[in-house]
C-alpha cells in the first residue's frame, strides 16, 4: 500500500510498482489516517509511506506496528528528516528511502524489507546510524526494554550483529553457512532474549550498543 499526500507522485509511484512482477499494489491514501484505515482494512505486507504528511509521522508508525505488527512500513522521506527518520526507525519502521531514487531501487527496497531486510540508503547511513546510536530523545521505557547481551550465545550474538548490518535471512544464512531456516530460529531467540517486539527494534539495539558499527552497515 502507498500513503503519499501528493496525487501525481503516488499514483506515478503505484503504477510503476504495479508493473513489477513480484509487486501487487492493493491501496493507496493522502494521509496517516488513511494509512490506520486502509491497512487495518486492506491487510497489506508491506506501507510504502511519506514521512511528511498530515497526520503523520512516528506516531503513525507505532500504531501500525503495534495495531497491525505483521505489517511492514517503509518510508519516503528526504535526508533533512534525520530526526523524524530516527524516531520512526525505533517505533518499528524497516527502514527508509529517499523520494528521488528510482522506481528500480524502490521496488527492490521492498522486496529486501519483505523478506526481512532492513533499508538505509548507502549515501547517509552511517550519520543516520551514528544518530540512532547518540541521541538521546529514545524513551525511557525504549531502553528499559532492552537488557544486557550477556544471555546471548556466541553464535546468537553473530546474528544479532548482523542484524545490525541490515542482512536477511538468506543473506545470513550464506554469510554463516547454516541454514535459513536455523537462521529464522535463532533471530527468534534472540529477538525474545533481548525482549524486543522485532528484528528491528533488534537491529537498533545492535547499533546502539556498539555491536553493529555504522560503518559496517550495509544497504538492502
Amino acid at each position: 500500500m502507498i500513503v503519499y499526500d501528493q496525487p501525481s507522485a503516488r499514483d506515478s509511484l503505484g503504477c510503476l510498482l504495479g508493473r513489477r512482477q513480484e509487486i501487487e499494489v492493493v491501496g493507496a491514501g493522502i494521509d496517516g489516517r488513511q494509512a490506520l484505515e486502509q491497512a487495518e482494512r486492506l491487510q497489506p505486507n508491506l506501507i510504502v509511506m511519506d514521512i511528511r504528511m498530515r497526520v503523520i509521522g512516528a506516531e503513525v508508525t507505532k500504531q501500525l506496528c503495534t495495531q497491525l505488527p505483521h505489517v511492514k512500513v517503509l518510508l519516503l522521506t528526504t535526508f533533512s528528516n534525520i530526526e523524524y527518520i530516527v524516531e520512526a526507525l525505533e517505533e518499528g519502521a524497516y527502514g527508509y528511502l529517499l523520494r528521488d531514487m528510482p522506481a528500480d531501487a524502490i521496488a527492490q527496497a521492498i522486496v529486501a524489507v519483505h523478506h526481512g531486510g532492513f533499508v538505509l540508503p548507502k549515501y547517509f547511513r552511517k550519520q543516520v546510524l551514528s544518530e540512532m546510536r547518540m541521541t538521546h530523545h529514545l524513551s525511557a521505557s525504549f531502553e528499559d526494554a532492552f537488557p544486557a547481551q550477556d544471555d546471548l550465545t556466541p553464535r546468537e550474538l553473530e546474528i544479532l550483529r548482523a542484524l545490525g548490518k541490515g542482512l536477511n535471512n538468506k543473506e545470513i544464512a550464506d554469510r554463516l553457512f547454516i541454514a535459513e531456516g536455523t537462521v529464522k530460529n535463532y533471530v527468534s531467540n534472540v529477538i525474545q532474549k533481548l525482549n524486543v517486539r522485532d528484528r528491528t527494534q533488534a537491529a537498533i539495539f545492535a547499533v546502539r550498543k556498539g555491536i553493529a558499527t555504522p560503518e559496517n552497515a550495509r544497504n538492502a
